[in-house]
């Protein structure tokens, strides 16, 4: 008699996709929430420093929510690490001629781009956050006894090596989210073949929303669209 016991939930191959879905899908909640408060800034310095001192005046809610998201992120990273080497090792040596039909070049390297999304995650927070690349961004007058968030995000983006590091990381979000979108309802079990290719068809509409959405403002600024309320970067 095996004295081996079967793998939980959350260990099993199965367990990990619906982990990597469930997660997935509510980061993809948070992108979408913090899209559209940013785009406020095409609204105006107030409206912008408006609503970031309304996200400050959470208190402990918000940094529960960021507490809930980073964990998400955690074990998002966390099982598509193992999945992908899982899959590895199912298949140590690569087939002579892969099928590519089925496996898209987004789904192909789903791992690369979400490392690349953690690292941009990470310089995102030390960059406009925690203002460790920018600490001069601190001393910024207030506006309205309100902290100027709007001048420090022109600050940012109107250095054009900023900018260009999130238009590429942007790209990579985009990219990784227009098959993970769609994955997740095949992850949940859907797997009629003509809702399964609308689906992917609506994925990669929505990753082209995100991309442009988030773009648009460090291109806005790199174009003076957007600019500090009397002229000039």
């Amino acid at each position: 008699m095996s004295t081996n016991s079967p793998p939980g939930f959350t260990q099993a191959t199965v367990g990990k996709k619906v982990l990597m879905a469930i997660t997935g899908i509510s980061i993809v909640g948070f992108v979408v929430m913090h899209l559209i408060g940013n785009l406020q800034i095409f609204i105006g310095q107030e409206a912008l420093n408006k609503y970031a001192e309304m996200l400050q005046s959470l208190g402990a809610l918000k940094w529960a929510f960021r507490g809930v998201i980073a964990f998400f992120f955690a074990v998002h990273i966390w099982k598509g690490f193992f999945l992908w080497l899982e899959n590895k090792k199912a298949r140590p040596v690569s087939y002579a001629k892969e099928n590519t039909l089925e496996a898209t070049l987004a789904s192909r390297t789903m791992i690369y781009t979400g490392i690349t999304i953690f690292l941009f995650v990470a310089y995102h927070i030390s960059h406009f956050t925690l203002l460790d690349c920018h600490p001069e961004y601190q001393s910024l007058p207030l506006v309205d006894g309100r902290f100027d968030v709007y001048t420090m995000v022109i600050l940012g983006f109107s250095e054009p090596l900023i900018a260009t590091i999130y238009i590429a990381a942007i790209s990579m979000m985009a990219f990784h989210l227009s098959h993970a979108t769609s994955s997740f309802f095949q992850t949940l079990g859907l797997t009629n073949p003509s809702i399964l290719k609308k689906l992917k068809l609506m994925s990669q509409a929505f990753a082209f929303i995100i991309f442009v959405g988030y773009v648009s403002m460090p291109i806005a600024v790199l174009m003076d669209i957007i600019t500090i309320p009397g002229g000039g970067h």
